[in-house]
């Protein structure tokens, strides 16, 4: 079986020495240098030969190997062009490999055709074969890379990922607390959400200055089966935290200006039995998805579109 360096301290400084460069931080590269827990990383990610594994941040091609080594195929993303082409090198091992020097994001609403086309063309090699994120993210992107996965027209089975612990406890975050928000309720709304392990900065090359966390999300298809239009709950909950210190019925009232009436966000409000006290951060998920029904129906009534469109997006 083909095997990968260690990724330890002393291998990446050489590394990076030979070619004279330095980690470049615009791009969030910190990499997993215990191997316990980069071990960790793909154990949690629960691979098999039916799975094709997208990873953003390639790295030194450290993890892509462990990856590889257990999946049907691994389709990996570098941005970096001197990142690219050492990793280049050391997975040319490997022929379950496809290596993509670009941005996995075209923008912070979209992934690039380009690495969903790659995923697509993999998984249809074998109707058995699943779709699944495993990546060291890179901290500027995490939260758009996995946002917006759950929004694609092809949604990874799971998700196993290094993070900022700081977004780990939003996903994870219950009502009333602090971290709680859109992005808790989006993710939580269609998955289960599971922080596997909080590491210290001391276990990445170069240290970055947070803690961070693998977390492990698994998708829920019979979750979101059950929304009418999933897309509207998505502008919905970004909307209704926008200014989440603010009472409930002023946000509802500016989310839905020109489009309702005060008097129909009082109806929706009173039908569901909340109070002009009410805040969005109190409601649990169930609680939300019901608001959104609420307004999603009362749209539909008043512009009598099947399916109509949140205008004041945050």
């Amino acid at each position: 079986m083909a095997k990968i360096n260690r990724q330890t301290v002393s291998y990446l400084s050489r590394r990076f020495e030979e070619v004279g460069l330095n980690p470049n931080k615009r791009h969030g590269q910190n990499f997993l240098i215990d191997l316990n827990l980069l071990h960790l990383l793909v154990k949690s990610a629960q691979l098999n030969k039916h799975d094709v594994v997208l990873e953003i941040g390639t790295g030194m091609g450290s993890l892509t190997g462990l990856f590889a080594e257990q999946a049907a195929q691994v389709i990996t993303v570098e941005i970096d062009q001197h990142l690219f082409q050492m990793a280049s090198e050391e997975l040319e091992i490997f022929d379950n490999v496809e290596m993509l020097k670009q941005d996995a994001l075209k923008n912070k609403n979209q992934f690039a055709p380009e690495v969903m086309e790659a995923v697509k063309r993999h998984l249809a090699v074998d109707p058995d074969r699943v779709f699944k994120l495993a990546a060291n993210l890179p901290y500027n992107i995490a939260t758009p890379i996995i946002s917006n996965l759950l929004r694609s027209d092809v949604v990874p089975a799971t998700m196993t990922v290094t993070i900022q612990k700081e977004l780990a406890d939003r996903l994870v975050a219950t009502p009333g607390a602090k971290d709680y928000g859109a992005l808790s309720i989006w993710v939580q709304s269609i998955c289960d959400v599971e922080i596997v392990r909080i590491m210290s900065p001391k276990v990445f090359w170069p240290r970055p200055k947070v803690d961070s966390a693998i977390i492990h999300i698994e998708h829920r298809p019979h979750r979101r089966a059950q929304f009418p239009d999933l897309d509207f709950f998505y502008a919905f909950v970004r909307a209704m935290f926008f200014h989440r210190r603010k009472f409930m019925r002023s946000v509802a009232i500016s989310a839905f200006k020109g489009q309702l009436q005060k008097s129909d966000v009082d109806e929706v409000l009173v039908s569901l039995g909340h109070g002009p006290d009410a805040r969005t951060e109190q409601l649990d998920v169930a609680s939300m998805q019901a608001l959104c029904e609420g307004f999603r129906v009362k749209l539909v009534e008043v512009t009598g579109e099947d399916r109509p469109q949140l205008v004041n997006q945050s």
